[in-house]
Order: structure tokens, then C-alpha cells, then sequence
């Protein structure tokens, strides 16, 4: 912890210095007020010890800029012209304690111990703030030991502003921690911007990403703000870094080293300030051993690698992931509807998709349990081979076969309309079909 003293009596200044060194403190003195702000805004010091009358400057003066440089600096304020006003307005202004001399050393280090004390008890209190407003604000569902580690990575280098490179198969939820270290970090107030270099045409992507200026190609009628500049003083998130065309990986190199781009069509440079994350499907390592991908890129990505361990590495995370998401559609009772052998074949299942499959596979379920208990043969999983067992034989008369799985299509699609307020795109994705067969299907019941 460091220590400032400034005292103008020469004597006293050493015996604290030699006395507080002896306690472990790294101590710098001044002998009047103007040095010892100027090795206070060198050094930054934890706690100053100044007396009240010094040369130059006054020991009041000096707490008032103490405390405007730094808020949580602890100042104690030393005098042999001690008065009940003067006292009062140091503790107003801000000093931590007041010392009348003579004082015996111990009379010090009592004060210092204290704030020794305090300041354990504030940083475990900053990093205990720090996990709960993690854990409060978490999209990484999982206690397996793999996900322990990943939430306990994101936490540790959520502050720094590295660039990182997350690799993970698709549907792991590379977005999720994505934004999770720009949450979580210095940058969390300013924009989270994402891209997908797989989703956008060759052509166009330095336009994308970079901007473009009015006239710089047929049908630029206006300026373009790319990607990088949007993302400006926040986080740019570029997934499928792994699609990006050679030729574009140079002028990404170019612009991630220089800090700055240029638009197409134009001339001049633009500073940016951003932390880049990306993310990859692929071993992008195999990618640069194969020539596919340029490996001066590759380490100016991967300063901080992150990978996401697929879902059947961790299958003990499924119940809770099946509740989460049970839970975000609204249905977290439903949970209980899951029989031994459903749960059983997820289990088993290898889930090639990931967590996005488990998704969509949950909200499958949800929309077959609209009537009641579902029938979990209905439920796919590729490459397993489901058992049909034949309800028993019963009185009740069913109606013709198609005209009942029509009425109980009709109802599942109401229940996914009323769920996504008629969107149908929501209500398809709901389903767990596509929105083209969605439509086709109201069109079928409207005839």
C-alpha cells in the first residue's frame, strides 16, 4: 500500500518514514505541500499523512486536491495548533482522521490499521458486487465443471480490453459470451454491435464492415457508416470469422493493427476505438495450416482464445438447461411432464446442434403439451430409433385419423400465434418449422 508523507519538519518526517516502512508501507515524502503534490499525481498514493501548515501550500489545500484527484484516498491530517473548528472542517472536507502532536507512533498505526481493515472489507465487497451482478446478469446456464470454468474465464477477462477469439461448434451460444464480456467490461455502457461474415455477400462485405462514401459504386447514393464505426467506443462482435474471403483478411489485418480505417470510395482515415471479438465454427489453427486463412491474422485474433465445449461434453448441464428454457417460454411447470424416457434418450442423444437443437427441441415439447401430456414419440431425434408403443384398446370414439390430426395441428398453431402475438415468424420458430410451412398451413385451414 502506498503512503505519502508531508511534513516540513525534517526530524519528524524521517522517523515516519522509517517507522511506517517498518510496517510494510511504501512510503514517499515531501518536505513541502507543492512537492508532495507533485509526487502525488506521480505516484497515486493509497494514504497521505500532511500537516496542517506547510510552506507553498497549506495542508487543507492539499486534502481539497487529494480528494479531487482521487476519491478514495484516505487523508490524515497532523498539527500542533489543534482547534475544535479546524478539526471539523477537515473531517468535512474530507480528511479521514485528525492527529494532535505530540502523538506516539502508535497512535498512527492504529488509524492505519483501520484503514487497512476498510479497504479489504471495500475490495471484497467491489468483487462480491462483481460476481453477483454476474450471476444476476448471466447467459451462461450451466454448473458442469466445463461451464464453471468458462463463467470463471469471462470473469476474469471481461475488464480487458484484448482482443478474443471464441471458437465453438455452431449453436453453443458463441453470441451469448460474446456479449457477456461486453457486459461485464468497461466498454458494457457503449454499443455491442454484430456482424456475420457468412451472411453477407463477398462483394459487399468491406463495404459492410468499413463504410462506404457517396458515389463510391453504382447505387451508393448516400454514405455508408460500416460495421467498425457503429461499433465505435463499444464492442464489434464478427462471427464466422472463419468465411471471410483471403483478400479481405488483409485489409481486416490493416484495420485491426492501425486502429483506423477508410471507406470505400474514400481517402481519409478514421480512428476507431473498438474491442473486437470474434468467433469461429471451425479450428481456425487447421484453417492457417491449410493456407485458408492468413496466419498474421490468426495471431492478432487469437490473443485470448476462448472455447466453447459442445453440448454432448456436458451433458450434465442438460436438466438445467431444459428447465432454463422451459422457464423462458413461459412453461416452467411443464417441466414436470418429462417421463424417464424422454429424458433418457436426450441423454443419449449427441445433439450435433447444441444448445440451439435443445432450444428448439423444448419448445417442440411446449407446443405438443398445449392439450396436456405430450406424446414424446412425436419428438425426433436423428439417428435414434424410437419405440411406438400402442395405446391400449378404449371406448372412446375417436374421430377419422386426419381430420383429428388436423383439428390438433390447428390448435398447436393457434396456441403458437396467441404465444407470439401473430407473428408468424416468431410463431414458426416457436413450432420449430419453417415459416414458409407455417403460412402454407394457414392457408390450408382457411379454405
Amino acid at each position: 500500500m502506498k503512503l505519502l508523507i508531508i511534513e516540513d519538519e525534517k526530524i519528524t518526517r524521517i522517523s515516519l518514514s522509517n517507522t511506517l516502512a517498518a510496517e510494510g508501507f511504501e512510503v514517499f515524502s515531501a518536505g513541502d505541500g507543492e512537492e508532495g503534490l507533485a509526487i502525488f499525481s506521480r505516484e497515486m498514493p493509497d494514504i497521505v499523512i500532511t500537516d496542517l501548515r506547510l510552506p507553498k501550500i497549506s495542508g487543507m489545500e492539499i486534502l481539497e486536491r487529494v480528494i479531487t484527484l482521487k476519491a478514495d484516498c484516505r487523508v490524515i491530517l497532523i498539527t500542533a495548533y489543534a482547534t475544535v473548528e479546524t478539526a471539523v472542517r477537515a473531517l468535512k472536507t474530507g480528511a479521514y482522521d485528525y492527529l494532535t502532536k505530540p502523538f506516539s507512533p502508535e497512535e498512527l498505526l492504529s488509524i492505519l490499521r483501520k484503514i487497512k481493515q476498510f479497504n479489504i472489507v471495500l475490495e471484497e465487497n467491489k468483487e462480491l458486487k462483481k460476481r453477483i451482478n454476474l450471476l444476476e446478469n448471466r447467459t451462461i446456464i450451466g454448473n458442469s465443471p466445463a461451464m464453471k470454468k468458462l463463467s470463471e474465464l469471462i470473469s476474469q477477462i471481461a475488464q480487458n480490453d484484448s482482443t478474443v477469439l471464441i471458437e465453438g461448434e455452431s449453436g453453443t451460444g458463441k453470441e451469448l459470451v460474446a456479449r457477456a464480456l461486453h457486459q461485464h467490461g468497461p466498454r458494457r455502457n457503449e454499443p455491442f454491435i454484430v456482424v456475420s461474415c457468412s451472411s453477407i455477400p463477398d462483394t459487399l462485405l468491406e463495404s459492410e464492415l468499413f463504410g462506404h462514401e457517396k458515389g463510391a459504386f453504382t447505387g451508393a447514393v448516400n454514405r455508408h457508416t460500416g460495421y467498425f464505426e457503429r461499433a465505435n467506443k463499444g464492442t464489434l462482435f464478427i462471427d464466422d470469422i472463419d468465411d471471410i474471403p483471403l483478400l479481405m483478411q488483409v485489409k481486416l489485418l490493416r484495420v485491426i493493427q492501425e486502429r483506423e480505417l477508410t471507406r470505400v470510395g474514400g481517402s481519409d482515415n478514421v480512428k476507431i476505438d473498438v474491442r473486437i471479438i470474434a468467433a469461429t465454427k471451425v479450428n481456425l489453427k487447421k484453417k492457417v495450416e491449410l493456407r485458408e486463412f492468413r496466419d498474421d491474422l490468426y495471431y492478432r485474433l487469437n490473443i485470448i482464445p476462448v472455447r466453447i465445449p459442445p453440448l454432448r461434453e456436458r451433458k450434465d448441464d442438460l436438466p438445467i438447461l431444459i428447465k432454463h428454457f422451459f422457464g423462458k417460454y413461459g412453461s416452467e411447470k411443464k417441466f414436470e411432464l418429462l417421463n424417464e424416457e424422454i429424458l433418457k434418450r436426450m441423454i443419449e442423444y449427441n445433439w450435433p446442434g447444441n444448445v440451439r437443437e435443445l432450444e428448439n427441441i423444448v419448445q417442440r415439447i411446449i407446443a405438443l403439451s398445449f392439450l396436456g401430456t405430450p406424446d414424446f414419440t412425436l419428438i425426433e431425434f436423428p439417428g435414434q430409433s424410437v419405440r411406438y408403443s400402442p395405446a391400449p384398446d378404449s371406448e372412446v370414439n375417436y374421430p377419422p385419423f386426419e381430420e383429428y390430426i388436423l383439428q390438433k395441428e390447428k390448435e398447436i398453431i393457434d396456441w403458437a400465434l396467441k404465444k407470439s402475438e401473430d407473428n408468424i415468424s416468431r410463431a414458426a420458430k416457436l413450432l420449430g418449422i419453417p415459416r414458409t410451412t407455417l403460412t402454407s398451413k394457414l392457408n390450408k385451414f382457411l379454405c
